[in-house]
């Protein structure tokens, strides 16, 4: 009985690796994992979106999560990959693409595995995290996907995807 109290406090996370870096989020956000291809660009957005890609007939925005956190851009190699997500905020979910340099693995963390966020010593802002899980003799900076994709981004990749259905339906038809 304890094993399974144990077990049901403990959370899984996918690592994926970013500018260098390790990093986590919450597995039940991550609705696929995608082999990176073309994607479409929109104009006049921020550079941290890089366009949309059109999953199944539905337009998903894309967002380059190294330029979103200030680590630079992703730079596109063959293990490049697309994270879709889902994050919600103010009750309303969003479905997006984040691109990370590579997967990694799913990780089990319990409560003693993961560390408070320092108040120094990361590249990415504080607010943006979680905390820190222990992973071997490392750690994975576990984001909170619903504090780095902020309202505005939000409404603006909603405009992205609307304006950018009539151009990935085409794409589709090819």
């Amino acid at each position: 009985m304890s094993q399974t109290v144990e077990q049901s406090q403990r959370e899984q996370y996918l690592s994926f690796e970013l500018a260098g870096a390790e990093y986590g989020v919450g597995i039940l956000a991550v609705k696929e994992i995608l082999q990176y291809e073309t994607i479409t660009p929109v104009p006049s957005v921020p550079r941290s979106v890089r366009g949309v890609i059109n999953l199944r007939g539905s337009v998903v925005p894309v967002i380059d999560l190294a330029l979103k956190l200030g680590l630079g851009e992703t730079a596109i190699t063959k293990r490049t990959c697309v994270l879709i997500v889902e994050a919600i905020f103010d009750g309303e979910r969003s479905v997006m693409g984040v691109m990370a340099d590579q997967v990694r693995e799913v990780l089990e963390l319990g409560a003693e595995d993961i560390e408070p966020t320092p108040a120094f010593g990361t590249r990415v802002r504080v607010e943006y995290l979680k905390g820190m899980g222990k992973v071997g003799d490392g750690f994975a900076l576990l984001l909170d996907l619903d504090r780095v994709l902020s309202a505005d981004e939000r409404s603006l990749l909603a405009e992205v995807a609307r304006e950018a259905a009539p151009a990935a339906e085409g794409q589709a038809r090819q």
